[in-house]
């Protein structure tokens, strides 16, 4: 898909790069977005904020190695995971926000509720705070085909989910077929909820082609999110997309965000009101940790769950 570039008049972004070339015309973005399921703008964050931002990656992943085993505090949650080829590795982190103060700026920085606005408006909550590593080498870090929807719970917390919620990915890395990019079905968000993965974790299952001809998929309408570092992807809870094995010599990480409009939503921590940042509060919202009153303190997870 080719990349949005429409020049309009914006402030800097809260790192100080001018962003404002990159900013897609609104009504391209809403036309290519409502088609597509997803966009893709090209370099809305500079060289030199993508190696600050890596730096909080390496940061967040010595941190999370060190603790030897999945971690939870309130919504702050290091998953780690044993991988056949390179032991105990660190497969994501949930809100990372809570502890590190470069991502947290990240997330609410301009050029998000800039690219958001002409979508789902300027008073967004977030759902999703989340960064994921594919190590150059790793056996297990693909994510089977799957709709975002289907971790949008409880499903009466969200509505109009379709128009009220998008998810949106930077790269750090350059995201290629062979270091693992993202492969999405381009207009499968038309289908509506598929139930695609309901048999498992998306983490401990592989892309399969068969997956999607049991919903009327085409395989061979997967198309690779090819990005490079400092690229915004946005995606359709809906979109049906999945990602491979990282078989290149460099990692491929990617910094997730996902906001929805607050009238639409009774989860997440306000980031946007009237277009304008909004810090996280004292004590964490309910966001999907269902247990978050009840156990809130920091704890070792066994296994998979809490």
């Amino acid at each position: 898909m080719p990349a949005l570039n429409s020049a309009t008049n914006n402030p800097q972004g809260q790192l100080g790069h001018d962003w404002s070339a990159a900013l897609p015309d609104p009504d391209t973005l809403r036309q290519t977005y409502a088609r597509d399921g997803y966009a893709v703008i090209r370099g809305l964050f500079s060289p030199a904020e993508v190696a600050e931002i890596a730096q909080g990656f390496d940061r967040m992943q010595t941190a999370g190695l060190a603790l030897g085993r999945s971690f939870r505090h309130g919504n702050l949650l290091f998953r780690l995971g044993d991988d056949p080829h390179l032991g105990r590795i660190l497969r994501m982190v949930q809100w990372p926000s809570w502890r590190d103060a470069l991502l947290d700026h990240v997330r609410l920085d301009l050029r998000f509720a800039a690219v958001l606005r002409p979508l789902i408006g300027d008073n967004l909550k977030q759902i999703i705070n989340q960064m994921h590593w594919k190590p150059p080498g790793a056996a297990k870090v693909e994510f089977a085909y799957h709709q975002d929807s289907r971790f949008r719970r409880p499903a009466h917390a969200f509505r109009d989910l379709a128009n009220s919620y998008v998810q949106t990915g930077l790269a750090i890395d350059a995201h290629t077929r062979a270091s693992g990019a993202m492969r999405v079905i381009p207009g499968s968000h038309l289908m509506g909820d598929l139930g695609l993965g309901a048999d498992g974790p998306i983490l401990d299952q592989t892309m399969q082609d068969d997956t999607l001809r049991a919903v009327g998929l085409d395989p061979a309408a997967a198309l690779d999110l090819e990005l490079a570092p400092g690229d915004l992807a946005l995606w359709s809870p809906y979109l049906v997309h999945g990602s491979g094995v990282n078989v290149t010599a460099a990692d491929r990480r990617l910094y997730i965000n996902g906001y929805v409009r607050s009238m639409d939503c009774d989860r997440g921590e306000v980031a946007f009101t009237h277009g304008r940042p909004q810090p996280l509060g004292l004590r964490p919202a309910l966001v999907h940790y269902e247990a978050l009153h009840e156990k809130p303190e920091p704890h070792f997870i066994d296994g998979q769950g809490d």
